[in-house]
């Protein structure tokens, strides 16, 4: 579960998944990026895109120059995300697959996972992605494999 939720994203990410699963619109996806950050979680909560995210003076996203084999990843309709709407809860669950970067370099540790919705992946930028949730994620890349299990990403209830 996320550790929170953007406030920008309340109430829209069970929407953005079922749009994304249903291709609609085209090329629309959750993107995974991996960050290094001090600030606090009241402060990043407040960012309405992951450009102003990577702007904040106390974070950073890793690159593949300072830990190789780094990218983000893409959560398209072919990912294989589920959404659950569960009646006898009364919620909707998001779930995705394992994230896995293989051989991640040494260099930034990692703190947090941002997953956030991007409507176009093949014409969009960092200041048109909307940051949805936050996943607490502390780890020291040493070269080995780095997976991330992020069972339901999102509940609505």
């Amino acid at each position: 579960m996320a550790d929170f939720v953007y406030n920008i994203a309340k109430g829209h990410v069970a929407e953005y998944g079922t749009r994304i699963n249903a291709n609609d619109p085209t090329n629309s996806a959750f993107i995974v990026e991996a960050i290094n950050s001090s600030a606090t979680d009241a402060t990043l909560r407040d960012l309405d895109t992951f450009a102003a995210i990577e702007s904040d003076a106390n974070t950073a996203e890793l690159t593949s120059g300072t830990n190789a084999n780094y990218a983000r990843k893409t959560i398209t309709d072919a990912s294989g995300m589920t959404v659950t709407t569960d009646d006898t809860n009364d919620r909707v669950d998001l779930d995705i697959a394992d994230q896995t970067w293989t051989a991640l370099g040494a260099g930034t540790a990692i703190t947090d996972l941002v997953i956030g919705y991007d409507s176009d992946t093949t014409g969009g930028t960092d200041s048109g992605i909307v940051p949805c949730t936050q996943h607490d994620f502390p780890i020291t890349p040493d070269g080995s494999d780095v997976t991330a299990t992020v069972n339901v990403f999102y509940r609505a209830s």
